[in-house]
C-alpha cells in the first residue's frame, strides 16, 4: 500500500484541497511532480506562488533564464521550451494548512497514464521526499529523482539544495 492510500484519519472541518493541471506538452523531457499545492499556491491559482518557496529561484540557473522576473505565464512558457513539465502526486486531499505532514485523505493524480502520454520525457523528479513516498509506485519505466523539497517549509538552505537540482539539466 502507498503512502496516498496509507494517509488517513479525520477531516476536522478543513475542505479537501486539489491540484493543478500539468503543464505539459510533447516535448516535456523532466516531469518535476510535487505533493500537492500549499495553501499560498491555491489562493493564486500558481505553482509555487508563496514568495519564500525556492522552485523557480533553483530552476533558473538549469533553463538559463530568470524565471522570478517573469510574470507566472512567462514562467510557464520558459519552463515548457526547456523541456520541463509539472504536476502532483497528490489529485486531492483534506489538508489544513500547507504542510504536507498534515495530509489526509489523500488521492493520487493518474501519473503512469500522463507519463504514457510524454514521448520524450526522460526523467521524472519528485520535489520533496513526500511526493517522492506517494509517487514512487506511479511511475514506471522512466529514471526518477528526489530533490530535497523547494518548499520554505524544508528549512535546508537553497545553496545545499542547489546541486540536486542542478541535476536536472543533464536531462534536458
Amino acid at each position: 500500500m502507498g503512502l496516498v492510500e496509507r494517509l488517513g484519519g479525520g477531516t476536522g472541518g478543513v475542505s479537501r484541497k486539489a491540484s493543478f493541471p500539468p503543464v505539459v506538452d510533447m516535448s516535456t523531457r523532466v516531469l518535476i511532480l510535487g505533493s500537492l499545492p500549499g495553501d499560498a499556491s491555491l489562493a493564486a491559482g500558481r505553482y509555487y506562488a508563496h514568495p519564500q518557496n525556492q522552485f523557480w529561484r533553483l530552476l533558473s540557473p538549469v533553463v538559463g533564464v530568470d524565471l522570478p522576473a517573469l510574470e507566472y505565464p512567462e514562467r510557464l512558457v520558459a519552463l515548457q521550451a526547456a523541456g520541463i513539465g509539472l504536476w502532483d502526486v497528490v489529485q486531492s486531499a483534506i489538508r489544513p494548512g500547507s504542510s504536507d505532514a498534515a495530509i489526509r485523505n489523500a488521492t493520487a493524480n493518474d501519473v503512469a497514464a500522463l507519463i504514457a502520454t510524454l514521448p520524450a520525457l526522460r526523467l521524472v523528479a519528485f520535489n520533496g521526499g513526500t511526493a517522492a513516498k506517494a509517487g514512487r509506485g506511479l511511475v514506471r519505466g522512466v529514471e526518477t529523482m528526489v530533490l530535497p523539497s523547494s518548499s520554505p517549509l524544508h528549512t535546508v538552505g537553497i545553496a545545499e539544495k542547489k546541486p540536486a537540482w542542478d541535476a536536472i539539466g543533464a536531462h534536458l
